[in-house]
């Protein structure tokens, strides 16, 4: 092992609906040394009653995860970082994420207690009454649709919402959240002092003090104004009311512009307890989902889509193209760039609910009969010509996108135009259902990103599409899925796996450690060194990626387009019916 810095990254979150906190150290070649984790239920299960990372009051759709937990979880895995010889001493920077949108509620003992902490005691031990709310909801909370309603109202439309925040009104979303918790619970809100979310409640505790909210995870909020990149003063009147709009300021704080940086040198308690170097500098923390593309040197028009229990897509774009149905957020390292982000519930889930009623492999792979549907069933289910084109959705879970009730609905139409949409009542068997919902979940990623793609530069002839699609999760090692997703997206260089061992997250904060301290800093903030130049020099792509299918395939990427506005148009009947 070389002698010079290292990098710590953390990642706070439930992905694939399984809560974690994973810690992962790479040097300056981005080559990891260490890492560590905790498994909320393997760890926590029994003395914080939770499931899955959460607990649930299914009365009133509230999801959310004990903050001790949270704490508890950061001396456990900086332990087994230490068990395994990570030389922590050597760590130059951290940074890292936690999962979106859920928010901490500081009491006012907790600037005090986060600056006097004693390496002699754990974390728990001394923070106990620095929270003036014991729980964070989690991003799958569905309690807050009166509060959706209001904000989607308040600006005129939810297309007005968009245009000012990047995003319509979300259930999980902290400015529907904390106008709840105001309404709610309003002793909780009245002795809160600072909220943070995941990642800043994160960052807080490495840096001993309040750490200020980052510059893209803010955007998840619906309280931020991008354009004007500053709090959307209408919006805080919403959450806070006109006379609390001063408090409300003041409980969230100032938001850097800057996603580099640092905020301050590592607090005392994890150089006396843990050995870190008293010169270690705390960066800013992101989101889980932005973290993710910082996992790798992603470019505009590239696309990340992750197959795990729940499912996102998730691009690089300079564009600004704001709409109720998908979200944009502030890049976490490039000004002026966003992420296009479409957020699912219904992934892994729900290919799984398709599998199990197909006959059970007599083999070990549980999957062998649905990719062999998949793969053997032709786009659409279209046969010969003149076969209507199948589409459906399947949704066990109350869906995001579109704002669906739980149910499956399957419906037909040409496929030569999409016309004479219309519904089947009767089940077409889960052998068809196997190749239809893979192209399902692809379609709606498909129409929702439409307008952010461009015909690939210097291939005039090709139609507007991703340039590369990487996979990650779970789903990610299936072929067949694979195949499925670049017979609907495309992806003019083909589709990837991005194989970083199930830490993009932490990886991601990783890296944006690094960038953040060892970029070359130029005479103003546009000149410094961007983060894809400063990784994309010393990325390995052999190392970190795997061509699993050829993506675009001529006349086969028309058939989905010839039907798209059909499966758009039946989600639209779908929401007349059966909305959230």
């Amino acid at each position: 092992m070389s002698a010079g810095p290292l990098y710590l990254g953390f990642d706070l979150s439930t992905q694939q609906l399984k809560g974690k906190e994973i810690a992962i150290v790479i040097a300056s070649d981005l080559k990891v040394v260490s890492e560590a984790k905790v498994d909320f239920d393997a760890d926590f299960a029994a003395k914080y009653k939770i499931k899955k990372g959460v607990q649930t009051n299914e009365d009133e759709g509230e999801v959310y995860a004990p903050v001790a937990m949270w704490v508890e979880s950061v001396d456990l895995v900086l332990t087994r970082l230490k068990e395994k010889g990570c030389p922590v001493e050597r760590i130059k920077g951290i940074s890292g994420s936690g999962q979106q949108h859920s928010s901490v509620y500081w009491s006012d003992h907790a600037e005090s207690a986060l600056k006097g902490l004693d390496g002699g005691k754990t974390l728990l031990d001394q923070l106990s009454s620095s929270f003036a709310y014991e729980f964070t909801p989690n991003w799958q909370d569905h309690s807050t649709q009166t509060e959706c309603d209001h904000f989607d109202a308040h600006l005129g439309s939810k297309q007005k919402l968009a245009d000012a925040t990047g995003s319509s009104a979300h259930h999980r979303f902290t400015g529907t959240q904390i106008l709840r918790m105001r309404r709610r619970r309003p002793e909780v809100y009245s002795r809160t002092a600072r909220i943070s979310l995941a990642s800043s409640f994160l960052a807080s505790l490495f840096l001993g003090a309040i750490a200020p909210i980052d510059i893209s995870d803010v955007t998840g909020m619906n309280l931020w104004d991008i354009a004007g990149e500053k709090w959307n003063e209408s919006l805080l009147e919403l959450t806070a009311t006109k006379e609390g709009v001063s408090e409300l300021r003041k409980k969230l704080g100032d938001v850097p512009l800057d996603g580099g940086g640092s905020l301050g040198s590592i607090s005392s308690y994890f150089v006396q307890r843990y050995g870190f170097g008293p010169d270690c500098q705390i960066a800013p923390f992101t989101g889980d989902n932005p973290a993710t593309i910082l996992s790798l040197p992603l470019r505009p028009h590239d696309a990340i889509v992750s197959l795990g229990t729940s499912s996102t897509f998730l691009m690089n774009t300079p564009s600004y193209k704001p709409d109720p149905s998908y979200h944009f957020m502030n890049h976490p390292t490039t000004k002026g760039h966003f992420m296009f982000m479409l957020c699912y519930k219904n992934g892994g889930l729900a290919r799984e609910k398709v599998r199990d009623k197909l006959p059970k492999p007599s083999g070990s792979d549980p999957w062998e009969n649905f990719n062999k549907h998949v793969l053997e069933t032709p786009p659409l289910d279209v046969r010969k010509d003149g076969d209507r084109a199948k589409l459906g959705l399947y949704f066990p879970l109350p869906e995001i996108v579109p704002n669906i009730k739980a149910g499956t609905w399957r419906y037909t139409c040409s496929a030569t135009d999409g016309s004479g949409l219309a519904e089947e009542k009767a089940d077409w068997g889960a052998e068809a259902d196997a190749r239809i919902i893979v192209e399902s979940q692809a379609l709606s990623m498909r129409l929702r990103s439409q307008k952010l793609v461009s015909q690939p530069r210097g291939r005039p002839h090709l139609p507007a599409q991703p340039r590369r699609i990487y996979l990650v999760g779970g789903g990610s090692l299936n072929p067949a899925i694979a195949r499925a997703v670049g017979d609907v997206l495309g992806g003019a260089e083909g589709v990837y796996r991005l194989d970083v061992g199930g830490n993009a997250c932490a990886l991601g904060g990783a890296y944006k450690a690094l960038w953040a301290l060892e970029r070359r800093r130029g005479a103003d903030a546009d000149a410094d060194e961007s983060f894809d130049d400063l990784i994309g020099a010393r990325w390995r792509e052999e190392d970190a990626i795997q061509k699993v299918d050829d993506g675009y395939r001529d006349g086969v990427f028309q058939r989905y387009g010839d039907v798209l506005g059909a499966f758009e148009e039946m989600e639209e009947r779908i929401l007349e019916v059966a909305h959230n």
